[in-house]
This record gives structure tokens, C-alpha cells and sequence, in this order.
């Protein structure tokens, strides 16, 4: 647990990141090798190993899975105080990694912890305090816990900036319920940070530039679009910034979205950026802050499974 006032609250998912491991598979059988993994999860393990005192805020199960995302994220420095201690099961993706590392998942996910917000579960987490608050993924877009999320964020952003990763699952939640509700997170939200995947989801016949000002249109400062190998691009509130990758050698590209999340709100926030609608951003502090965020993505892609830094790696 922190031993400095919470900077950063996440709401979000845990998900079991299992990967198929043929050295310990048999004839007849596939061994799977699990990783703690979930966007929000991996969002908020990334913050406290580079020193951001951070809390999450999840529906943990009492299963197998559910203690090993609480070993993970207590081991890495989260505050857990406030998270609900979930009587359904946990959530579980299975990974097939190709060859340049880029994983695709099948997801077990129905009635599980994740989704299964209450309104009256998140009246007792204080929207004020912390300077930040992330959410998105799965658990901003599924019902019935989505809505409960959004209202949250709504109440928080009155104090707070509040950052969104859509982290689109096409095979979990249609993409045509990210566009329906995507004004409004972008009505509540500062900082959006999506991936080149992300906008072919949602908008494949845009380019990314066009995509940054349509959701600078729907109210968001700063718009941040991460490319893989083409390393990011970021908009602040139509000024363009292109920031190179890191050259490393990838293991897999699993969590590298989510540390890259990280690293900004961490450079941000070290800046003493965070804690308002952003309006002493500049240029030169958004490159600064990617250009970092672009190193903690790439140390994570070095690794197997969504495994960030620790801040002396960096």
C-alpha cells in the first residue's frame, strides 16, 4: 500500500492473461501459462512500479485467478483498500501470440466479477482526493456495471482529470457501443489514450488525425494514439506531436498500451499537470511525457506478458 496520499485512482477489470505454453504441453494436452493481466489492472501496477502512489478500484473474486491478481498488484505497490470482494468468478482471456508478438484473445467472460458494478458499491470510493482518474476497457463498456462507472467519472471530474482507454474487445462488446457512448466519455474525460487498432475499430474509414479532432470535438484536451513500431501520436487540442518507438527487442506487445498509459500520467503528473481540465498543457510538456511513456512501453514489450518496469529499469 502507498505510503504517500493516493495521486492516481483506477476503476476497472482484472483479467487471467493465459498463454499456451508448448514446452509444458503433452500429447493430448495444452498448458497454459497465466499472467495477472486486464487494462485498468496492468494500468495501475505500471504507476506504483514508476512510483505513482496509486489505488485500484475492482470486484475481486476469491478464486485462483482473484488471488493472484491481488499478489500482483499488492506486490507492486497498489492500494487495494477499496476494491469489492466479489462472490462471482474471475475473468480469463486466453493469448495466442504471433510472430512479431502481437497477441489475439478468446475471452470466458460471462457473469463474471468484472462487470458487475453497483451504484451503491461505487458511492462508498470518495470521488475526491486523488489528482487522476483512469478508467475504460471492458468495464466502462459492459452492462450492468458500465453505467455505474460513467456516473462515477462524472462526479469525479469535478475535482479531478479524468483519463479513458477504450481498449476496444471487438469479441466481448460490439464496437458500435463504444461510438454510442464514447461522446459522453469524451464530454467527461481529459486525457484519451486509444491504439492504431482501436481506431480501425471504431472508425475504419478515418485516418487517425481526423479521429484526434473528432474527439476533440466532443470535448477532450488531449488525444493520444500509440502505434506500435510507428511509435504515437498525440494531439493537444489540434497541435500534433509525433513521438518514435523505443527500439527493443519484443518478447510481446501485451500490456505495452496499458504501461505507455501509465508512463503519461506518471510524466504529468511529475510535471504537476494532473488535478484539473489541463489547462497549463503545453506542446513541449505532451512530448515529454510521451516520449518517457514511450520508454516504459517498450521495456514492457521486452518481457513475456503485461509485465511493466520498475522505475530504477527506466
Amino acid at each position: 500500500m502507498p505510503s504517500s496520499p493516493v495521486r492516481v485512482t483506477v476503476i476497472g477489470e482484472c483479467v487471467a492473461d493465459a498463454f499456451t505454453d508448448a514446452a509444458l504441453s503433452g500429447p493430448g494436452e495444452l498448458a497454459l501459462r497465466v499472467h495477472p493481466g486486464g487494462g485498468p489492472a496492468n494500468t495501475a501496477v505500471a504507476l506504483a512500479r514508476l512510483g505513482t502512489p496509486v489505488a485500484f478500484r475492482a470486484r475481486l473474486a476469491d478464486d485462483v485467478f482473484g488471488r493472484l491478481f491481488r499478489a500482483q498488484l499488492a506486490g507492486s505497490g497498489v492500494d487495494l483498500s477499496g476494491c469489492v470482494a466479489a462472490a462471482e468468478p474471475s475473468t480469463l482471456a486466453v493469448a495466442e501470440v504471433d510472430g512479431e508478438g502481437r497477441a489475439s484473445f478468446s475471452f470466458h467472460a460471462e457473469g463474471t466479477a468484472d462487470w458487475q458494478w453497483t451504484e451503491a458499491e461505487l458511492a462508498a470510493v470518495p470521488p475526491a482526493g486523488p489528482v487522476c482518474v483512469h478508467s475504460g476497457s471492458l468495464a466502462l463498456a459492459r452492462d450492468p456495471g458500465g453505467p455505474a462507472i460513467e456516473a462515477y467519472l462524472a462526479r469525479a471530474a469535478a475535482s479531478a482529470t479524468v483519463s479513458i482507454d477504450p481498449n476496444v474487445r471487438p469479441l466481448l462488446v460490439d464496437p458500435a457501443v463504444y461510438r454510442e457512448r464514447l461522446p459522453r466519455w469524451c464530454a467527461l474525460a481529459d486525457v484519451l489514450r486509444l491504439s492504431a487498432d482501436d481506431v480501425g475499430h471504431l472508425f475504419p474509414e478515418s485516418g487517425v488525425e481526423a479521429v484526434c479532432d473528432r474527439f476533440h470535438e466532443d470535448g477532450v484536451p488531449l488525444v493520444v494514439v500509440t502505434l506500435g513500431p510507428q511509435g504515437a501520436l498525440a494531439s493537444l487540442n489540434g497541435e500534433r506531436i509525433a513521438v518514435p518507438a523505443r527500439r527493443v527487442e519484443v518478447v510481446d506487445t501485451v500490456g505495452a498500451g496499458d504501461a505507455f498509459t501509465a508512463g503519461l500520467l506518471h510524466r504529468l503528473d511529475a510535471q504537476g499537470l494532473l488535478g484539473g481540465r489541463l489547462d497549463g498543457l503545453t506542446v513541449p510538456a505532451v512530448a515529454e511525457a510521451c516520449r518517457f511513456a514511450a520508454g516504459v512501453a517498450a521495456l514492457t514489450c521486452g518481457v513475456a506478458g503485461p509485465n511493466p518496469p520498475w522505475a530504477d529499469r527506466l
